[in-house]
Formats: C-alpha cells, sequence, structure tokens
C-alpha cells in the first residue's frame, strides 16, 4: 500500500523530487549531521511562541540558523486551535516543496526579504526519500506556514486538519486536504529527516565554495534552476 501511495504522489515528471530551501550557514551542520532537523528539535525551548526575527542557535557546536515565524491573521486561526498550537506544530516538521516551481516562489520571497543573506536550495529523490520515512510524511493543501493576502477571503481555516498523514492520501476526502497529487502544496516530515545523503541529488547554491566538500560533485549553481524552470 505504502509503494502505491508514493508511487502516485511521484508519477508525474515535474514531481520526481522534493526540494528543501536553507540557509547557506546551514549547510556545514546539516552534512555534518547528515540529517535535517525541525526547529523544535534544535530549540525545544518556548514552543508556541513567535520567533519575531530569524534565530541563531547552537546545537551540539554547530550554529544553524532557524528562520522567523510568518504573521498569520487571526481570522486564518479556526477555532479549534490558538495561534501558540499552530505554530508549535508548524515547529515539529521539516518542511518540503513537491515542485521546483512552488521553491522557486519561496526563495524569491526570502531574497527580497534578506537581500544580504546567502541561499540554497537541496533536491532529494522523492520516491526514496517518502518512502523511507512514510509514517512521518504529511501533506498540505495550502502554504501552512503563511497568511494570505486577503485572509477574510479565504475559504479554510488553518488548524491541524490541514495536515494529512501519507496513509490517508485518497482516502480521506475532505475540501482542507489534498485529494489529488496537483494538489500537493508542502510535504511536511515530523521530528527530522536522517540520511540526507542517502536521497539528496543535487545542492544549489551561488558560490562552489558555499557548499561542503563532501557534496562538491552535486553542487550546482542558481543558474541550472532557471534553466530548469523554462
Amino acid at each position: 500500500m505504502s509503494d502505491a501511495v508514493v508511487n502516485t504522489i511521484t508519477k508525474s515528471k515535474s514531481r520526481k523530487y522534493l526540494y528543501h530551501f536553507t540557509r547557506v550557514r546551514n549547510l556545514q551542520a546539516i552534512a555534518h549531521f547528515d540529517a535535517l532537523f525541525s526547529s523544535h528539535k534544535i530549540n525545544p525551548f518556548f514552543a508556541g511562541d513567535r520567533r519575531l526575527k530569524a534565530e541563531i542557535v547552537n546545537y551540539h557546536d554547530y550554529s544553524i540558523t532557524i528562520n522567523a515565524h510568518l504573521r498569520i491573521s487571526n481570522s486564518m486561526i479556526d477555532a479549534s486551535i490558538t495561534q501558540e498550537q499552530f505554530r508549535a506544530c508548524l515547529d515539529r516538521h521539516v518542511f518540503f516543496w513537491p515542485t521546483l516551481r512552488d521553491c522557486q516562489k519561496m526563495m524569491s520571497t526570502y531574497a527580497r526579504r534578506e537581500s544580504n543573506e546567502g541561499f540554497a536550495v537541496l533536491e532529494f529523490d522523492a520516491y526514496s526519500l517518502l518512502s523511507e520515512h512514510y509514517s512521518a510524511v504529511k501533506l498540505t493543501k495550502y502554504d501552512s506556514g503563511s497568511s494570505p493576502r486577503f485572509p477574510t477571503r479565504c475559504s479554510y481555516k488553518k488548524s491541524l486538519d490541514l495536515f494529512l498523514p501519507l496513509n490517508q492520501f485518497k482516502i480521506v476526502l475532505k475540501n482542507s486536504v489534498p485529494t489529488k497529487t496537483s494538489e500537493i502544496r508542502e510535504i511536511l516530515i515530523e521530528d527530522q529527516v536522517n540520511c540526507v545523503s542517502k536521497y539528496l541529488q543535487s545542492v544549489y547554491v551561488d558560490k562552489y565554495e558555499d557548499a561542503p566538500e563532501c557534496w562538491i560533485s552535486l553542487t550546482r549553481p542558481f543558474a541550472d534552476l532557471q534553466d530548469i524552470l523554462k
């Protein structure tokens, strides 16, 4: 059953990979631990509190920067949950974009906000990553961590019901969750992703020297992303 679900999600040519967007300064830590950690794993204190700016955390002698929480309008939060509970849930997951185009949008947003910061995109084999983290994977239909430009016009509210366990795909048929592959906007993995190098296909950066030495053979310039999107 798990193979069938993952096959369905990764069948399309545009969905063969998963993309993780991070800061260049985090690459050395990711390579050292060969893992991607949720922000809660890195810093479990003050769970649910809103980070108003990016925060640098010392994690086992490695410096890791975790992103600020974007503002979410109170009108977007379902009555069944608080802002704090929703943020605490987000912080317990590692986020991936299922298409390069969605990842590119996120990269452009952060590049505008933090023009002096260096960013990187990690490209993973989607089938193997999802298969081997199957029980920890959740799917969403929306960009869960941000607020729409016109929240009062939205047809949904943010709650834990937005996060669909992978094994429930095409079983749970509700408007709040994806019911077909084209509706999957985000893919989340709870807590952490281990053995990153096993799934890693490419590392996209501005400068080759920004990439960890162990991944030099996988390093590509950001210009290659633009070529793929053409």
